[in-house]
């Protein structure tokens, strides 16, 4: 059997398309402690744009294109990818975790919300920071890690 490869247009809407689904994601990660958005979302949208350059480039692409890497021997593709998109997960779930504790350190109840104001930022002028930012960037990183590799293992099958 032969691969098929992607039309022009696939490929060329996925050039225009995958940049404009992590800029989304980027924003509704930011947002999310002050409008509808967060981590989750943004981690779903993220992988989205991950899903759609598999399917059309292909697996090879992504590790050696995106990811700088070396394609393994076909036995160890498995392996690899689970090994390396774990640690996304485990660093998510200990931010995450930590954003959380913080309060409770400092005599507060879990996962409560504190904010800080940067003034004269570039381009901002002000610059709000709060605290649930950091949850947010967990469960970021906990949905990225769990659902890449879920696509690694079924993307494999």
């Amino acid at each position: 059997m032969t691969e098929r490869e992607p039309t022009v247009i696939a490929r060329t809407i996925t050039r225009v398309v995958v940049p404009l689904i992590l800029v989304t994601a980027i924003a509704l990660l930011l947002q999310g402690h002050n409008q509808p958005g967060g981590g989750f979302i943004a981690g779903v949208l993220t992988v989205t744009a991950f899903a759609l350059t598999y399917i059309i480039y292909g697996l090879d692409y992504i590790r050696t294109e995106l990811l700088d890497q070396q394609v393994p021997a076909t036995g160890a593709v498995e392996s690899t990818l689970v090994r390396d998109l774990g640690p996304v997960f485990g660093v998510g779930l200990l931010i995450a975790a930590a954003g959380g504790l913080v309060a409770i350190g400092l005599g507060f109840p879990f996962l409560t919300q504190a904010v800080l104001f940067i003034e004269h930022v570039p381009l901002y002028e002000e610059l709000e920071l709060a605290g649930a930012l950091v949850f947010d960037l967990g469960v970021y990183l906990v949905v990225v890690g769990a659902l890449l590799t879920i696509l690694a293992v079924v993307g494999l099958e």
